[in-house]
């Protein structure tokens, strides 16, 4: 049976905190070894699970998260690391940040775990990220590609068997949305179904993207089995056949995760 990470926030924020620990940190570690004192920002922290395997880790973490009750949920997490002066939340948008004021330093490493899939105006995110690194600073993303079987995130549905049916998000709009309401979803449930389908981004996207905004690769991993399952499913994470991972398009139907690091390139 299937964890419901929603419904049991305790157990979810242990578990994302274990994913980070067993899978997001050492896949940045290929590359970037993590060193005590470094500065880290998490963009969409939610309720500090991720940002607290960083801590452990002796790095000085910073988490801006949109929502006021999972930054208070936030505030309970890490409160022995905020009183000791390791780590401070933002409750606020990326944006609305005065980088001057409330960051003075920049960022060894930014964060952006099941986040940038959500954000409206990517392209503009990724320009803005480059005002928080540090020259040599690095990006993690984690982000299942749009087209993958339930890449709309149609696990949110309230109708048990429209939240374990797949594909049907690549539904054009209007009978997306017709098909939501033909079998009863609430219309709270299926405005933000239809935001996650506004937001949705492909691998090739995703790459295009950060070639305009003057990042390179530093590593790239594609999963069949995203890691997070491991907690959700009790399925061993896999990572993707080569043969898949190589062919364009037909790739995003396959992989549920990417995990991407990303570094700063000068313009």
């Amino acid at each position: 049976m299937a964890f419901e990470f929603h419904k049991d926030k305790d157990t979810y924020i242990k578990y994302q905190q274990e994913n980070a620990e067993n899978y997001v940190i050492p896949f940045i570690e290929e590359k970037f070894p993590l060193k005590a004192g470094m500065y880290v920002m998490e963009i969409g922290c939610a309720e500090g699970g991720v940002l607290k395997a960083f801590l452990k880790r002796g790095c000085i973490g910073t988490g801006v998260e949109l929502s006021e009750s999972r930054t208070k949920r936030a505030e309970l997490v890490l409160a022995d690391e905020i009183a000791a002066g390791q780590a401070k939340l933002v409750n606020k948008n990326i944006y609305d940040v005065d980088i001057e004021i409330e960051m003075p330093h920049r960022f060894d490493l930014i964060v952006l775990k099941d986040v940038i899939e959500h954000i409206h105006d990517q392209d503009k995110v990724l320009e803005k990220l480059r005002e928080f690194l540090k020259p040599n600073g690095q990006i993690f993303f984690g982000f299942p590609p749009w087209q993958m079987p339930f890449g709309g995130h149609q696990q949110i549905a309230s109708k048990k068997w429209l939240s374990i049916l797949p594909y049907y998000h690549l539904l054009p709009m209007s009978l997306f949305k017709g098909f939501l309401k033909l079998f009863g979803e609430n219309k709270k449930t299926i405005d933000e179904l239809v935001e996650i389908k506004e937001t949705g981004i492909s691998i090739e996207r995703f790459e295009k993207l950060i070639k305009k905004n003057s990042y390179s690769i530093s590593n790239r991993t594609y999963y069949l089995i995203n890691p997070i399952y491991k907690y959700k499913f009790n399925l061993e994470p896999r990572k993707q056949l080569g043969l898949i991972s190589s062919i364009p398009y037909l790739r995003n139907f396959l992989t549920t995760c990417m995990y991407y690091l990303v570094k700063k390139e000068e313009i």
